[in-house]
Formats: structure tokens, C-alpha cells, sequence
């Protein structure tokens, strides 16, 4: 394996016992991306005062809810048609990527090569779960700033994270004056 280091104008090929400690020692960090505001500031926030070092990998991951194919109207169980399924998937599919896109579009003018990971499920057990899987140095979250009875009802992902995850967190607030998305 032959790899390349520069520094300034000068490239010189590394042995391969070199390259693979470099490779061990760089940091993967991952953002939980949604369509919220408040997960774009987490990435800005990340992008900013993170990840100028190129020794980061930063992985973006977004989550989407799975489609349940069972309507229970006033009666009996309705099974949607295959096709209003996969309708929904591909729509499901469209707004993960465009949601990727845009944060994509902010790492590359920030000059951070990014990965991303579109995955199906709970979004809090789905994060927990891809940081481990992927050895995760850092998850990086988002806070919407729920009150105590909707993060109560609702739950919290950044809460669920942080008590779940077996790396360590940030979880970003915005400033008071960022509007909060509901």
C-alpha cells in the first residue's frame, strides 16, 4: 500500500507500516443531519470549530421513520397497495438525500470531505447503534430545546444519545435568538 503525505509543495510516499498508523490514528466524526434547522447549525458548529484538521472523517447520517403499510381507520386493519409503499419509500428516499445534499453542499465549501448513511428505523436507536458499529470518535447532535413535557411525550434524540451511546457526545445548542423548529 502506498500513500502520500503533503506538506506545503513537497509529497513524499509513506511505507506501508507509516500509512497505517495514520490512518489508525484519524478521528471519525459523526452529525445526526435532519431537515431541522437546528441539526445544520450542530454541523456548521462542527465544521467550524472541529474539523479543520484533516485527520477527521465525518460521516453524516440521517435517519428516516419506516413506513408503516397498516392504516387504522374507524373499522377494521387497511393494508396499503405495494405501490403507495414504494411511493413512499422513494419519497422517504428523495428527502434523506436531499437533506444530505444540502449538508454536503455546506461541508464542501468548508473544504471537508464528508460520508453519508441513510438508515431506516427509530432515529435515536438507529444514531446509537451506527456509532458503534462504526467505532465513532465523536456523535455530534443537534438540540431542538424541547420543554420538559414535549421532550416527555415526544422524547428526546440528543437526551436518548447521550444516556445510550458508548462514545462521547456534543450536542449543540443553538443561540437563544435561533428560532426553534417544532
Amino acid at each position: 500500500m502506498e500513500a502520500e503525505t503533503s506538506e506545503g509543495n513537497n509529497t513524499a510516499p509513506l511505507s506501508a507500516a507509516t500509512a497505517t498508523a495514520t490512518a489508525s490514528k484519524r478521528k471519525m466524526i459523526m452529525v445526526a443531519i435532519d431537515e431541522s434547522e437546528e441539526s445544520f447549525y450542530a454541523l456548521n458548529w462542527a465544521l467550524d470549530h472541529l474539523l479543520n484538521n484533516p485527520s477527521y472523517i465525518i460521516t453524516l447520517i440521517n435517519v428516516q421513520l419506516p413506513f408503516s403499510p397498516m392504516v387504522y381507520p374507524a373499522g377494521p386493519v387497511v393494508f396499503a397497495a405495494p405501490t403507495v409503499v414504494e411511493a413512499v419509500r422513494k419519497s422517504q428516499h428523495e428527502n434523506a438525500t436531499r437533506i444530505l445534499s444540502r449538508a454536503l453542499s455546506l461541508c464542501k465549501q468548508k473544504m471537508v470531505k464528508a460520508e453519508t448513511l441513510i438508515l431506516e428505523g427509530d432515529p435515536k436507536d438507529k444514531i446509537c447503534q451506527a456509532a458503534d458499529e462504526l467505532h465513532v470518535d465523536l456523535l455530534v447532535v443537534g438540540s431542538r430545546g424541547l420543554g420538559k413535557i414535549k421532550r416527555a411525550f415526544l422524547g428526546s434524540v440528543s437526551d436518548y444519545c447521550a444516556h445510550h451511546v458508548h462514545c462521547p457526545i456534543l450536542i449543540v445548542k443553538p443561540p437563544k435568538e435561533h428560532p426553534k423548529s417544532s
